[in-house]
């Protein structure tokens, strides 16, 4: 299996969102552009109530089903609004006031996941990865966790794209297990037995912005409340096959081209974890062995391997390290400013060659600043 190529003016893009996209995807949608599949029309122009539409939304789900071995009774709806919306949508329907549910916060996005969250009924912090000021550099062992019994769920982060830190198993839980794992969706195997809902935006691994693909259990279907506004009733989106009103057609279509590109041209998810974890620790190896030079943010044994966050051990050289980086085609490493210094996110359409070239580059500088021959600008 060939290693991903860049072509002609494009540049390694190490964006956390919206982020890389295969070179093969894009060149289809382009030759598609104009006519998606012979019908003289652009997948854009195409009405989501004709066969052809159909055909997407079936194929995009059979896909998906497959590459995630989906069990039975779970529905896949495919939503707009991002993450975002997610926050909101999953206490909406599952959070009835007086009832209880955990949440794990490992970074930024379960923050803000919380924040709404206590609107609806009572968020209970289950573990805080940012208490006494610690900014979030590891994820909790289940023994740490302050689970309340009888919760309506018990919600995560899988990987928190700006800390850069990721679980490598699913945490203990009370009640039916929620997940945001809109950065490392579709980069990994994952047992679905485990949750009640599962949620991802898919401008990391699976399209463009715009899409949210949402897999939910009948179980946990059966608990919604009533009464909920049409445009956030899970059931609502799920019976009408993802076309409560007009989705966004295009995002679907590129999702579908990626599922086909993650099953036929990288060999499923057991390849793409593998390829996926080489990368990383190829990256985190480096870091590593520049210790003197650079520091990685999150702690070695929660690293996660679609966002590596470092910083210069010298921040002045933070600014230095990014010009060098831009100029070589090393596009959008600056971190959130929230933990600033650089990352590096490396989602399953990065190619090795963009880890080597970013490698190359980390050994140079380091060389240069231990010689003496850089300073902040």
């Amino acid at each position: 299996m060939n290693d991903l190529k860049v072509g002609p003016g494009r540049r390694f893009n190490f964006c956390a969102g919206p982020a890389v996209m295969p070179e093969t995807v894009l060149e289809q949608a382009r030759d598609e552009m104009l006519s998606y599949q012979g019908s003289g029309m652009s997948v854009m122009e195409i009405s989501h109530r004709t066969p052809l539409a159909d055909e997407m939304f079936e194929e995009a789900e059979a896909n998906l089903r497959r590459l995630l071995a989906v069990p039975d009774g779970f529905r896949v709806i495919f939503l707009q609004g991002g993450g975002q919306l997610q926050f909101s949508m999953v206490p909406m329907n599952f959070l009835r006031r007086g009832e209880v549910a955990n949440y794990i916060v490992t970074g930024h996005w379960g923050e803000k996941a919380i924040e709404v969250a206590g609107i609806e009924g009572r968020a209970h912090v289950a573990w805080d990865g940012n208490a006494a000021g610690a900014n979030y550099v590891r994820v909790p062992e289940d023994d740490e966790l302050d689970l309340e019994d009888g919760a309506a769920y018990t919600y995560f982060t899988s990987n928190e794209t700006i800390q850069g830190v990721q679980f490598g198993s699913e945490p203990a839980a009370s009640g039916p297990l929620v997940c945001d794992a809109s950065s490392d969706f579709l980069s990994r195997p994952v047992d679905l037995r485990r949750y009640g809902l599962y949620y991802a935006c898919a401008q990391k691994n699976a399209g463009p912005s715009g899409l949210t693909v949402v897999l939910v259990s009948d179980e946990m279907l059966e608990g919604q409340k009533a009464g909920l506004h049409k445009m956030l009733d899970y059931r609502r989106h799920a019976d009408a096959g993802s076309r409560l009103n007009t989705p966004p057609m295009f995002a679907v279509y590129l999702f579908l081209l990626i599922t086909r590109w993650i099953e036929k041209d990288m060999g499923g998810l057991d390849a793409l974890a593998e390829r996926n974890e080489r990368k990383a620790q190829g990256l985190y190896s480096t870091l590593d062995d520049l210790g003197d030079v650079f520091a990685t943010h999150a702690e070695s044994s929660s690293r996660s391997r679609m966002n590596v966050t470092f910083r210069c051990v010298d921040p002045s050289l933070d600014a230095v390290f990014l010009d060098q980086a831009d100029r070589r085609g090393l596009m959008q490493l600056k971190g959130h400013r929230s933990v600033g210094g650089m990352r590096a996110s490396i989602y399953n359409a990065m190619p090795e060659a963009g880890i080597a070239a970013l490698g190359d580059l980390l050994e140079e500088f380091a060389a240069s600043v231990r010689a003496g021959k850089l300073r902040a600008s």
